[in-house]
């Protein structure tokens, strides 16, 4: 499984979203992630509205093998719906 996440550095649900599929990747639960900061890389809404096939309104927009998943919630349900996180001690 690889994510990539669309977001902004000074936005909270991208660095949560961003944190989130490192804690993944460092325990092998998924393949990778690519953080894609789109002020930087010069990429819009419009732009991944027409990767997901729907409008975008918030960021982060992240996908799953190419999938859309949406948001930073979207994704965190997603990990727990699959059971990737291990339990807290």
């Amino acid at each position: 499984m690889f994510v990539v996440i669309f977001g902004r550095l000074s936005c909270p649900f991208c660095v949560r979203a961003k944190h989130l599929a490192e804690h993944l990747e460092s325990n092998g639960k998924i393949d990778g992630y690519r953080y894609v900061d789109m002020p930087t890389e010069g990429v819009t809404k419009e732009d991944i509205a027409k990767t997901a096939g729907k409008p975008v309104h918030t960021v982060p927009q992240i996908f799953i093998d190419q999938q859309h998943v949406g948001g930073f919630t979207e994704f965190d349900q997603f990990v727990r719906d699959k059971q990737l996180l291990t339990p807290s001690r």
